[in-house]
């Protein structure tokens, strides 16, 4: 796929535009070079281990296939229809191409310990994973001008809106909550899922949320923003 897409002109200059590619995909290939071992390996050696992230993989562990949870695809007002079968799913498999930007399975219990690791800035009990600085780097707007996505001038698909919302190394942003048009902080960091999945974690009031569902596409409803304003209303 790295060869393929080395062949592929730019969309825009870089820079000047913002769009939703898989640049994380070529990172984690980048993982691989770098490393001498496959993403998986190297995923449950440097990240699922340490944090004790025991159901977090590329594949669903044999041991773990009666709690695998099916996904769902809307179809029409009051109909869905079953997306991926978990008695045959392929997550059951090893697969041959791994993802960096995306096809690891886990539970609300690991990945909330993935969550705390960032609100702590790198650390979750007695291991470190990042230093202090690189996850705030990290979690910083990496957009020129400190701009949002709507300035970049990109109509794409994304898992974020775009008013108020920049963009860092992995996240989207929090710039500016009422450009954003709902409760939050600034420098809240962020993303979602391709099944309507989402997490966030605001260092100012020191929060972090984990909401795991199974419904493609995410667009389908707006539980992101509704769920935001339930958790920020309650904050008082």
């Amino acid at each position: 796929m790295v060869d393929k897409l080395a062949g592929i002109p730019l969309k825009f200059s870089p820079g000047t535009k913002w769009n939703y590619g898989v640049s994380t995909d070529v990172c984690g290939y980048l993982v691989e070079q770098f490393s001498g071992q496959a993403l998986d390996e190297f995923v449950a050696e440097r990240i699922t281990g340490p944090l004790n992230m025991p159901d977090s993989g590329f594949h669903v562990r044999a041991e773990a296939a009666d709690r695998f949870a099916a996904c769902y695809q809307y179809v029409a007002p009051s109909t869905y229809r079953l997306q991926d079968d978990p008695e045959g799913s392929r997550y059951h498999q090893r697969p041959a191409f791994f993802s960096g930007g995306g096809g690891m399975v886990g539970t609300i219990d690991d990945y909330h310990r993935f969550a705390r690791m960032l609100l702590a800035k790198g650390e979750l009990g007695s291991e470190r994973l990042l230093g202090r600085k690189t996850v705030e780097y990290m979690a910083s707007n990496h957009l020129p001008g400190n701009c949002d996505l709507a300035a970049m001038g990109q109509a794409t698909f994304t898992e974020t809106p775009y008013e108020g919302i920049g963009f860092g190394l992995g996240f989207s942003v929090v710039v500016d909550p009422a450009a954003a048009n709902v409760l939050d902080s600034p420098g809240e960091f962020a993303w979602g899922g391709a099944a309507s999945t989402y997490f966030w974690v605001d260092p100012q009031e020191e929060v972090i949320v984990v909401f795991l569902t199974q419904l493609l596409p995410s667009s389908t409803y707006p539980i992101r923003r509704e769920l935001k304003t339930l958790v920020y209303q309650a904050l008082v």
